[in-house]
């Protein structure tokens, strides 16, 4: 089965206990590392998530996968927070952390540089405009690898 589709199933699944457990999805992953596969569902909620909210998803998402029974071979679950560089995926990513420092990378170069750091400005029409030293930029959507908030110690 392919890996979109898959992770659209699990979705469609994984949101109504996320939501009973007042937390949003933020991220599914399915993918293959070695020998394992791993499904990797990424939780949060307002205060950040816990341990013990991580474990009552996990449980329950566990239980209804095996019932369902959607992935046709064995597989790791991991039920998770995002972390504190946590990744921006959607529309309303993008939305809740303008104003916060993120960290862009390209597919490929843009100006002879693939990595870009700034203020994120927005998300609108697939341009995402980041406020850099360099000035006001604004990239693509499609030609980003990965934007995440910044994380300083």
């Amino acid at each position: 089965m392919a890996k979109i589709r898959m992770e659209k199933i699990v979705e469609e699944l994984a949101v109504p206990i996320i939501e009973e457990n007042k937390c949003k999805l933020v991220d599914i992953e399915y993918v293959k590392e070695g020998p394992n596969w791993y499904l990797r569902v990424y939780i949060d909620k307002d205060g950040g998530v816990t341990v013990e909210d991580c474990e009552r998803v996990s449980e329950r998402l566990s239980d209804l996968l095996d019932r369902e029974d959607p992935i046709d071979h064995s597989y790791i679950l991991e039920v998770s927070s995002p972390g504190i560089d946590r990744p921006l995926k959607t529309q309303r990513d993008y939305d809740y952390f303008t104003g916060r420092e993120v960290d862009i990378k390209l597919y490929s170069p843009m100006n002879g540089k693939r990595e870009y750091s700034g203020i994120l400005m927005g998300l609108k029409d697939g341009i995402i405009t980041v406020d850099t030293p360099e000035g006001k930029l604004y990239f693509q959507r499609e030609k980003i690898a990965s934007a995440r908030l910044t994380f300083k110690f």
